[in-house]
């Protein structure tokens, strides 16, 4: 019988042991999750950040965008009104300079 309550008390020892091991490994997971579990929080809420900054940057291209349409149409508009007095201008020497030459060729006969 003392072999048997020493074979007893060997065993309840030992499942205390595990237990305790057991206990432990518990903690430690769930101490780990808590870890994991912040660090998620903190990753989301950087995501949370980094998503509005991108919607930011998005209106602030769009706008860009149209400031650049709107000056390449403006500039195309002086382009147009320049070459128009361009022409003019050129129209006007053109015609002026045969008018010379109509008159100095008048003048040579």
């Amino acid at each position: 019988m003392a072999r048997t309550s020493t074979k007893a008390a060997m065993d309840a020892k030992e499942v205390m042991r595990r237990n305790a091991e057991l206990e432990k490994a518990a903690a430690e997971a769930a101490a780990r999750e808590e870890r994991l579990r912040r660090e998620l929080e903190a990753a989301l809420a950087r995501l949370a950040v980094a998503e509005e900054a991108e919607e930011r940057l998005c209106v602030q291209l769009g706008e860009l965008e149209a400031e650049a349409v709107m000056q390449a149409v403006e500039y195309q508009q002086q382009v147009r009104e320049l070459s128009e007095r361009l022409a003019f201008v050129d129209g006007i020497l053109r015609s002026s300079s045969s008018g010379r030459r109509g008159a100095i060729a008048a003048g040579m006969d």
